[in-house]
């Protein structure tokens, strides 16, 4: 409990005080003439899978940000090239996925960067990087911005890693996205997979523009 707490409360202070160039939670505010957008990212691949995921994505035309586990990559770099070929935006997610919470500023710049020589080269002033389990702290997000990252989180969490039901994941969308939202997904899960179409086509009824992070914050 004392724990959940320390990173609610340092979530609260990086929302209120550490600007979007550095943490992002969702894109900006967009006048009501403005595109829909909404940025889908999944984490915790490349995987088996990955190539199903693809799949569906460019059925529904939806583009996405994958944030991928650096020693995943290396043992499929065919698969970091898939998602690269099919225009989808590539992202680290730590190279052994521990928590960046846990490690000290030299071990977490190493895990920054042994993931970010395996990615395509994205062209951005500064890599975005998801923290495995989405755990921040002050220090953690520090070490990111001075290792030249920008940590993006999310604003809607499909809930898919609490599950194995693909139901459930479709019912998290029952409530109306707003536009800018940045949502969580995960890969490697069948039922991630399977409530896939369902949730797309709803977006696109919506009238989302389905796209990455990058084009949301335009960075």
């Amino acid at each position: 409990m004392i724990g959940m707490l320390a990173r609610q409360g340092a979530k609260a202070l990086l929302q209120t005080f550490v600007p979007p160039s550095l943490v992002a939670w969702s894109g900006p505010k967009m006048e009501r003439s403005a595109p829909r957008r909404v940025a889908l990212t999944f984490d915790d691949g490349p995987h088996a899978l990955t190539r199903d995921y693809l799949s569906v994505l460019e059925r529904y035309d939806a583009k996405a940000t994958f944030f991928v586990v650096g020693e995943c990559c290396a043992r499929h770099p065919e698969l970091v090239a898939d998602v690269a070929r099919a225009g989808h935006e590539l992202a680290g997610h730590g190279y052994t996925h521990r928590r960046f919470t846990e490690l000290s500023a030299a071990e977490l710049r190493e895990e920054l960067e042994r993931t970010q020589a395996l990615l395509p080269e994205s062209g951005r002033r500064r890599p975005f990087v998801r923290p495995p389990h989405g755990a921040v702290s002050l220090g953690s997000t520090i070490a990111c911005a001075r290792a030249g990252f920008t940590v993006v989180l999310w604003s809607r969490d499909s809930g898919d890693w609490c599950t194995e039901r693909s139901d459930d994941v479709v019912r998290t969308f029952d409530t109306a996205l707003e536009p800018g939202a940045i949502v969580l997904f995960h890969e490697g899960q069948g039922w991630t997979l399977d409530a896939l179409p369902r949730i797309l086509e709803n977006l696109r009824k919506a009238g989302h523009e389905l796209c990455t992070v990058g084009e949301l914050l335009g960075a």
